[in-house]
């Protein structure tokens, strides 16, 4: 297939063109600042455009069979919270552009803040309890709720649209990188208990999950969730 992979130069972004690669798809990475095109390509094909508004979107997603929205609000997480709205803007950009490309599916890479604990109980709903998680779990300030939501938002906008989506969301914690192993347990829209033992999925089995979805589709139009 024809992949493309918004975000292709962060890290679950990297880890998604190097999976598709290696699984022998096409792979185009699309970034919106041509100084971070580097200089070995890696046989991916690169693509500079803006996926911030519907005419940079319908740039990125022309000619593509799927393409992976990976994109970050920005690099570290000062820069995260202070961006945060980066990512309803592209959902609604990107949303809008598969009007004019309705065969191109779209993959987005979101949180697990919205994940249930219970039916229809998000994580994020608990707000004392889910500060403790951000602080003592994730060991990020309380104001990362703010890049939490506005990813609950991206998945609000793709439950009201008509487009070919799928939303994954990692029921781990912080998503580094690590061992590529190939396996995974997967779900649906409740978090995955962690099993003993058990740490966060790296960005390498979260690229494998994801590549698994677009090979072999069985969340059109539905989030789903993976972890160890």
């Amino acid at each position: 297939m024809d992949i493309g992979v918004l975000g292709a130069t962060g890290l679950i972004g990297r880890a998604v063109v190097a999976e598709g690669l290696r699984r022998g798809h096409a792979v185009t990475a699309v970034t919106r600042d041509a100084a971070r095109v580097p200089a070995d390509r890696g046989g991916a094909t690169w693509r500079v455009a803006d996926a911030g508004d519907p005419e940079g979107a319908s740039r990125a997603v022309a000619g593509l069979d799927v393409v992976v929205n990976a994109i970050a609000p920005g690099g570290d997480i000062a820069d995260q919270i202070a961006h945060a709205d980066v990512l309803p803007a592209t959902a609604r950009a990107l949303l809008k552009a598969l009007e004019r490309h309705p065969a191109t599916r779209l993959v987005v890479v979101g949180g697990g803040g919205s994940l249930e604990s219970a039916p229809g109980v998000r994580l994020l709903d608990d707000e004392e309890g889910f500060a403790r998680v951000l602080t003592d779990v994730l060991h990020v300030p309380a104001e990362y709720r703010k890049v939490v939501l506005a990813h609950a938002e991206v998945l609000d906008l793709c439950r009201l649209s008509d487009r070919n989506w799928t939303y994954l969301s990692p029921s781990a914690g912080r998503i580094e990188p690590g061992e590529r192993t190939g396996r995974y347990r997967s779900g649906g829209d409740q978090v995955l208990p962690r099993e003993e033992g058990a740490g966060d999925i790296s960005t390498q089995d979260l690229a494998v999950a994801l590549l698994d979805e677009i090979e072999d589709p069985r969340h059109i139009q539905r989030r789903f969730t993976v972890g160890y």
